[in-house]
């Protein structure tokens, strides 16, 4: 991957960058949410992106979250378009027997939140996210080879340009350190339905 193609959003203030690895270190009370069940508007997590027109792609990386210790510590893929229009997909840590392996759709300011129980011990995940025009799908893997699907979805304002790339923060009074490698872009893996056609 090229990072000088890459972009921040709220840059962090500890981070490091290198050929093959991009490290964020999280600074406390930062998190991506809106509305939904809460009630509460939070849109402060870094994000580091790259801009596309591509309608047809997928984006692979490895995380990396040995540190993660906190409640809610996180960090993965993101799309983020604006404050009330994005997605995400991440391990959550929640306590020392098990986290959150999900992810969260924002259209039009109201958040979503899909997940299942992990043991606590997963300290790595590869997520690969494949966009076909304003459908996306987002997978997950523990090697990197086997992807199983996390989730399908359609973003109402994610047909034309978008940015898409990584992110990671401690929406509670914690910091770790997030390891990302291991990216590339490729063909798009999200195959072209072969079941019922469309309708007219």
């Amino acid at each position: 991957m090229d990072f000088s193609k890459f972009q921040w959003t709220r840059e962090p203030e500890n981070y490091r960058i290198s050929d093959d690895r991009i490290e964020i270190t999280t600074k406390p009370h930062t998190d991506l949410w809106q509305r939904t069940y809460y009630h509460f508007r939070n849109d402060d997590a870094p994000v580091f992106q790259m801009e596309t027109e591509e309608k047809y792609f997928s984006f692979i990386v490895k995380t990396s979250f040995e540190e993660s210790h906190h409640r809610f510590d996180q960090c993965g893929i993101v799309m983020y378009l604006d404050s009330e229009n994005w997605l995400k997909a991440s391990i959550e840590y929640e306590n020392d027997e098990y986290q959150h392996l999900g992810s969260v759709v924002t259209n039009n300011g109201y958040s979503d939140w899909a997940t299942t129980e992990i043991g606590a011990s997963v300290k790595s995940m590869w997520y690969r996210f494949s966009r076909r025009e304003d459908d996306y799908c987002v997978e997950c893997s523990s090697d990197g080879k086997k992807f199983s699907q996390m989730r399908i979805c359609h973003m109402f304002y994610g047909g034309g340009k978008i940015r898409f790339g990584i992110y990671a923060c401690s929406p509670e009074d914690s910091s770790f350190t997030a390891v990302f490698s291991d990216m590339r872009l490729t063909e798009c893996q999200w195959k072209a339905h072969d079941g019922q056609q469309p309708d007219e």
